[in-house]
């Protein structure tokens, strides 16, 4: 049985201005657009929708009511486009995503559920994913596109689901559900066919003989409960970047990947430019005569389209790849693309540090590997030593706010403990013995307490007080203290050493 699954986003427009708005959430903001006889409002926020204001009226109408309420400008063409990524966003729940009309979208998906934990887990989990990312939605699940655009509108549930008889829940709703033009509905309702479930009942010619074929009910009824095919068209998705090269005749020599490559690299970077992206990594594809295909792949470290660093990475690659019988096409294509804007390094064209160090590290991954070249990543974590971690250069690095306490060039790979003769128990460090020297302490900071992460630690964990001293020498350290006298997880506090500055 067909499953089609409508997803309607009623505030799109609102909630995407509201994103980047400085406007308060209890004032009075309605979007406008350009009508005949003046702007006519697009979509109103909550508060002003509590002081009347509708989408569809006129602005001076409203304002004859409200003077309270604030015109924004609306942005169709910016939701369509949001639309627009959503569909193609939408494509984990299926295969078969299509935009259905100005704010609603409708997946085919039959036989998805199952992977899901079944048909209310699924809807359950579009929600979750539209919510995440700030948008309300009402959805439905029919056997027919139409029956889950009726349901998912003027359904009474923000989330419904039917079975096969989809007609005993479209026949309480209006007849405007079933997306007729406003003179036919209104036609219909002067007749005192004002619900779907009447409708069905009249008979069928005389209905036909009434309305043209655009405006016929009996159409849309008949696409509703599945007696007519509506078939879905699905966004066209877009494809990566690619360059293609084919040969007159086949070529055996090693050499024919590079030389390919002198052609290709200016295509493909025409169109990364065409699409304002940068390639973050690029394969190069040789097609045999025998129909088998030799593949060579790099990365960057971050977006680039630049023709002789892409060519300086890819080069010995590509002359590593096996001819075998000989190549008869070659493509180049970005597996991975990210969005790279036109901009002015410098007045004097003078490349940026970012880039040289990105280049450096593309280069070093190409030799050595990309598993042994790597870049510090910072962990979420209260204990410096667990603070810090490495992972691959070419991997996307995740945003991680860094602490606000000033931290030690040099962090010791485990803390050394030390001896330290203070005054009291708790009080300041006077002298400490580090690998059998004595520091006599001029100057303290301190201390930064840090208390354990109880979620990881044994209940036995103790916190630690920190201090930043500086000896007579003027060398700075980083010890801290770990545990309190008295504080019953374990004996006296100890020392230990965990970083030098400077």
């Amino acid at each position: 049985m067909r499953r089609v699954l409508s997803v309607w986003l009623p505030h799109l427009a609102v909630e995407r201005w509201s994103k980047s708005s400085d406007f308060g959430p209890d004032d009075p903001v309605v979007l406008t657009v350009e009508g005949t006889h003046g702007p006519i409002i697009h979509a109103v926020t909550r508060a002003a929708a509590e002081r009347g204001a509708r989408a569809g009226t006129r602005l001076t109408d409203a304002r004859a009511l409200d003077p309270a309420l604030v015109a924004v400008p609306a942005d169709p063409a910016g939701d369509a486009a949001l639309i627009e990524r959503l569909a193609r966003w939408a494509g984990r729940w299926s295969p078969l995503v299509e935009v259905d009309g100005t704010y609603a979208l409708r997946l085919d998906v039959t036989g998805v559920a199952h992977l899901f934990g079944g048909e209310w887990e699924l809807v359950a989990d579009v929600q979750t994913k539209f919510a995440v990312a700030g948008l309300s939605t009402r959805m439905a699940m029919a056997p027919t596109a139409a029956a889950a655009w009726a349901l998912a509108h003027y359904g009474n549930a923000p989330a419904t689901v039917c079975g096969k008889d989809a007609g005993a829940k479209l026949a309480d709703l209006p007849v405007a559900a079933l997306r007729l033009p406003p003179e036919a509905t209104r036609t219909l309702e002067r007749l005192g066919l004002k619900t779907i479930g009447t409708l069905a009942g009249i008979e069928r010619r005389s209905l036909a003989r009434r309305f043209r074929d655009a405006d016929n009910p009996v159409d849309a009824l008949d696409r509703a409960l599945g007696r007519k095919p509506e078939p879905l068209t699905p966004v066209r998705a877009d494809r990566p970047p690619r360059a293609m090269l084919k040969l007159e005749e086949p070529a055996t020599h090693p050499e024919a990947p590079s030389q390919a490559l002198e052609r290709l690299i200016p295509d493909l970077v025409r169109q990364l430019e065409k699409r304002h992206l940068g390639a973050r990594r690029i394969s190069i594809i040789g097609f045999r005569v025998d129909g088998s295909i030799a593949v060579a792949s790099v990365a960057t470290a971050i977006p680039s389209r630049e023709p002789k660093h892409l060519q300086r990475l890819i080069a010995d690659k590509a002359a590593a790849l096996d001819p075998g019988f000989g190549f008869d096409a070659f493509a180049l294509q970005a597996d991975w693309a990210e969005s790279l804007a036109s901009a002015q390094d410098s007045l004097v064209e003078e490349p940026s540090g970012e880039r040289e160090v990105a280049r450096l590290v593309d280069r070093l991954s190409v030799k050595l590997g990309p598993e042994k070249v790597r870049r510090p990543q910072p962990v979420e974590s209260h204990l410096p030593e667990r603070a810090s971690g490495w992972r691959p250069a070419l991997e996307k690095v995740d945003p991680t706010a860094l602490p606000a306490a000033q931290r030690p060039q040099r962090l010791l790979d485990r803390p050394e403990a030390i001896d330290v003769i203070y005054a009291t128990p708790e009080g300041m460090p006077r002298r400490f013995v580090w690998r059998r020297a004595v520091h006599d302490i001029a100057r303290v900071e301190g201390p930064e307490r840090i208390a354990p992460e109880w979620w990881r630690e044994r209940s036995t964990a103790r916190l630690r007080d920190y201090y930043r001293v500086e000896d007579q020498t003027g060398c700075r350290y980083w010890i801290y203290r770990e545990g309190l006298v008295g504080d019953g997880r374990g004996g006296l506090p100890a020392w230990y050493m965990h970083g030098l500055f400077g």
